[in-house]
């Protein structure tokens, strides 16, 4: 298969943006690249035919499930975008008067309780914006939690060496220290080291 740069001819383009309304800035000469930027010159039907060609030849989430990551290869049904781009969802704003977006509170509500009832949970939130914003908040309630019991021996968060980068970061950022344990050659954690 074709790099994207190899498939590109010089003069081709897909962009497709408005005129700038922003006054033009002079960047000083040690402000500017050296060179031009190496970008591919394709076409928006060959960056979709290339893209498509590659998504064929790996695995993702709609050629398979895939159970790791914060939040985005987990398995979104299709119906979920379509119902999420309906105009009552995707053309609301956050300062719109109340009593115009009661469907869609209605929507929220149902959706939070459903959630309490399969995880066994009295609330949940929607607030967190993805995986590792979601994991900051559940250490910062664990934090607080400990915090209103007075009990400062818990303090610290146990994070595998091959855990994803913003683990270690989150217990820190939530007043937690991190411990990183040691993972085996078959990638799991170190039983012996997790003991110690």
């Amino acid at each position: 298969m074709k790099l994207i740069f190899e498939r590109s001819t010089p003069g081709l383009s897909c962009e497709v943006l408005p005129p700038c309304d922003v006054e033009p800035y002079e960047l000083k000469p040690e402000q500017r690249r050296g060179q031009e930027l190496r970008l591919p010159e394709v076409t928006e039907g060959e960056i979709s035919r290339h893209y498509t060609q590659l998504e064929s030849q790996t695995f993702g989430v709609n050629s398979g499930y895939y159970p790791l990551g914060s939040c985005t290869m987990k398995y979104n049904p299709k119906i979920n975008d379509e119902i999420a781009g309906l105009p009552g969802f995707s053309d609301i704003h956050p300062l719109q008067p109340a009593h115009t977006v009661q469907g869609c509170l209605e929507a929220l509500h149902l959706a939070e309780r459903l959630f309490c009832e399969i995880s066994g949970m009295d609330n949940m939130t929607f607030q967190p914006a993805a995986g590792a914003h979601g994991e900051l908040a559940g250490l910062i309630m664990i934090k607080k939690y400990h915090d209103s019991r007075q009990d400062e021996k818990r303090n610290k968060i146990i994070v595998p060496d091959t855990a994803h980068g913003t683990n270690p970061a989150s217990a820190t950022m939530a007043g937690f220290t991190s411990v990183s344990i040691s993972s085996g050659s078959d990638g799991l954690v170190d039983l012996e080291a997790l003991k110690a």
